[in-house]
């Protein structure tokens, strides 16, 4: 599993994983953004997050996209993800070019950071949903989007929960 990629700038603190985790879902719609059905289809997708998780997504990705047009590493990264959501090996590059973005401008990495912290519960919707690691026999996985949710199991063995 990747290690957190903190950024610090100005007193503002923003986590790379969370940020990628968000981004995953919608980055096949991301990278097609323009396209009419494309965006309706994002759109859709979305709203099984809350209302803003797509209008969240694509004011992050419209940041970001001009800065990773221009690395061909970080551009490719982030179409291996789009094509390939469940390859860890695929979001831990993408993170790892988003920290040399972030490295190279503190002023992008602001904007991120306020981004991210302005609605953060959509956010958290879909980093909490997706964001698990799961191993082992006999396993059962619950998701559960929304608010006051409860979950009643048993967890035996080895276990990772993010």
């Amino acid at each position: 599993m990747a290690s957190i990629l903190p950024i610090q700038n100005q007193g503002e603190q923003m986590d790379i994983v969370s940020l990628t985790t968000f981004l995953t879902p919608f980055l096949p719609y991301l990278l097609k953004a323009g396209e009419k059905a494309t965006e309706e289809a994002g759109k859709k997708f979305g709203e099984g997050f809350g209302a803003n998780a797509w209008e969240k997504a694509k004011a992050l990705w419209n940041k970001l996209q001009p800065k990773v047009e221009t690395k061909p590493m970080a551009k490719c990264a982030a179409e291996e993800l789009a094509n390939s959501p469940n390859d860890e090996d695929a979001k831990e590059t993408l993170q790892k070019q988003l920290k040399k973005l972030f490295d190279e401008d503190k002023n992008l990495a602001a904007e991120i950071a306020r981004l991210m912290q302005e609605d953060s519960e959509a956010i958290s919707k879909v980093v909490n949903t997706f964001n698990q690691t799961i191993s082992g026999n006999d396993n059962v996985v619950q998701n559960a989007v929304g608010d006051a949710n409860k979950f009643i199991g048993k967890v035996g063995g080895n276990a990772t929960i993010n």
